[in-house]
């Protein structure tokens, strides 16, 4: 079973292709609530929020518990120390349920970072529509946002490929302090 899932997401990624192109830099990021899970427990996210105490780093990912989702996740958590020492909060999204998110937030984000359900109409307002053979597939692409105090995005990386997600979002975080 779990090959077969790990082997459709790999299809899926292979196949994929976007719905548009991901929200510019320097756009207005759109604001939003979102029902998600920290550390194994239901909790809300709320952007305007999290925008007052820093930037966020925003990463949409296609869905929980398959192999690069699971990957980048991880590598997430390691990085949170110094997503934290650069003021960032992190938030993964997916169109994954709370429930599956309680269980991805202990396992693989190791109750660093909060995951949150995205849906449809925060998907579309972030342009991250996963499609396969022109059709809306109803995952996102795997896209990271660095979204500044202001509300407005400062970088954005969208690539089905989860290995360098961390290492670009942590540079702009990086350069957002540094400045």
């Amino acid at each position: 079973m779990i090959l077969r899932l790990l082997a459709t997401c790999a299809a899926m990624a292979l196949a994929a292709t976007p719905a548009h192109a991901e929200l510019p830099k320097g756009a207005k990021a759109p604001v939003f609530t979102a029902q998600g899970a920290l550390a194994g427990k239901g909790m809300a996210f709320n952007l305007r929020s999290a925008l007052a105490k820093g930037p966020v780093v925003l990463y949409f990912y296609p869905k929980a518990f398959t192999q690069g989702c699971t990957l980048e996740a991880n590598a997430f958590a390691e990085a949170m120390d110094e997503f934290e020492a650069a003021g960032a909060t992190v938030i993964g999204m997916s169109n994954d349920d709370v429930e599956t998110l309680k269980r991805f937030s202990t396992e693989h984000c190791r109750d660093r970072f909060p995951v949150a359900a995205a849906s449809s109409k925060l998907i579309r307002a972030y342009d991250v529509a996963l499609e396969r053979d022109g059709k809306k597939t109803g995952l996102t692409k795997r896209t990271s946002y660095v979204i500044a105090q202001d509300g407005r995005i400062v970088f954005v990386h969208s690539d089905m490929d989860y290995r360098d997600h961390v290492r670009l979002t942590l540079a702009a975080v990086k350069r957002l302090k540094a400045k």
